[in-house]
């Protein structure tokens, strides 16, 4: 008598076990609504250029419609914060750069951890900075920069994308490496600072070569220097820093891919190959080449852990340079 209860019970655990399966598969697939990249800068700048980029990929590719948008300031991680704090869904993703994920965390102070907030999904390029002036700067080299600024200390101005931004850093560590003193002027954008560098109206800028590459084709920026220990294939005729006796000033921009922390793991992982896809095709390669950069190869832990690792490196320059928040 006692089988039939037994019975009973397992046939209604197997119809449980059973309804959940089916549950479990009847979820729809990642992504199953639109996305968006979020963008910590302006238009025109280098971030935005390869959030557009990623976003022409992504959106046949994930058969979602993908849309870019721009929430500039304060160093890129009015941004991050809101990706921060957006539901874990994998439908909000952050192109971000090493100014929010591993500068400005030493200068600001943020209302989220871009290292525990923040889940990577992948590397997609890296691209040295470049010391641009005006083209009607009468400045054709780092020595007349350098003489110039020794005669006249203090008098000279230079323009970044934010406090904390890599050309905020890039302009303290050329201050700190040369003995020379400049003004920061900071912008919300990088497009932003080009107007008055352009204009003359700040002297000089650290700026990235995805960023300035435009200004520099058209004829509106000079570039003195490359802070990358090798010339840029872009730039042949530019000389880096160190080849003009400036060492220890050399800094790059990153760019990386992130969503929410807490975002399901496919989720994850299906970024992160659609993201080596991307990076793999020959026109997006030729697109960073072309902004003077080299595309991305990390994805996952590596690319954590070098996320790690800046956030490191950065802090010791942060402190070095007694960079703090003006």
């Amino acid at each position: 008598m006692t089988l039939f209860p037994l019975a009973r019970h397992a046939g209604v655990a197997a119809l449980l076990a059973l309804a959940t399966c089916l549950s479990a598969g009847a979820q729809p697939a990642y992504p199953d609504k639109p996305l968006r990249i979020l963008v910590g800068a302006s238009p025109g700048g280098g971030t935005d250029i390869l959030a557009r980029v990623l976003a022409d990929k992504f959106s046949p590719a994930l058969k979602q419609p993908v849309t870019v948008e721009n929430r500039p300031g304060a160093s890129n991680t009015i941004a991050g914060e809101l990706t921060a704090r957006a539901p874990a869904d994998g439908a909000t993703l952050l192109l971000a750069t090493n100014t929010a994920q591993a500068v400005a965390p030493h200068i600001l102070k943020l209302k989220y951890d871009p290292l525990k907030d923040l889940q990577p999904v992948g590397l997609v390029a890296v691209m040295p900075n470049v010391l641009v002036v005006s083209a009607n700067s009468p400045y054709k080299s780092v020595k007349e920069l350098l003489a110039a600024m020794a005669a006249k200390p203090g008098g000279f101005k230079y323009a970044s994308s934010g406090i904390g931004s890599t050309q905020h850093v890039g302009g303290e560590a050329f201050n700190l490496a040369t003995g020379m003193t400049s003004i920061h002027v900071p912008y919300k954008g990088s497009s932003q600072a080009h107007i008055d560098i352009i204009s003359g109206e700040v002297e000089m800028m650290f700026d990235s070569t995805s960023s300035a590459m435009g200004q520099i084709r058209a004829g509106k920026f000079r570039a003195l220097a490359v802070s990358a220990p090798q010339r840029s294939p872009e730039l042949p005729d530019v000389p880096t820093l160190a080849e003009q006796g400036i060492k220890g000033a050399d800094v790059s921009t990153w760019y990386g891919l992130y969503v929410t922390a807490g975002t399901p793991r496919p989720a994850v992982e299906r970024l992160s190959a659609e993201l080596t896809r991307t990076m793999s095709l020959a026109d997006v390669q030729s697109r960073i080449k072309a902004l003077g950069g080299e595309p991305g190869t990390l994805t996952g832990e590596p690319f954590a852990a070098m996320n790690r690792q800046e956030f490191d490196h950065y802090g010791r320059l942060v402190r070095d340079a007694r960079i703090k928040a003006e």
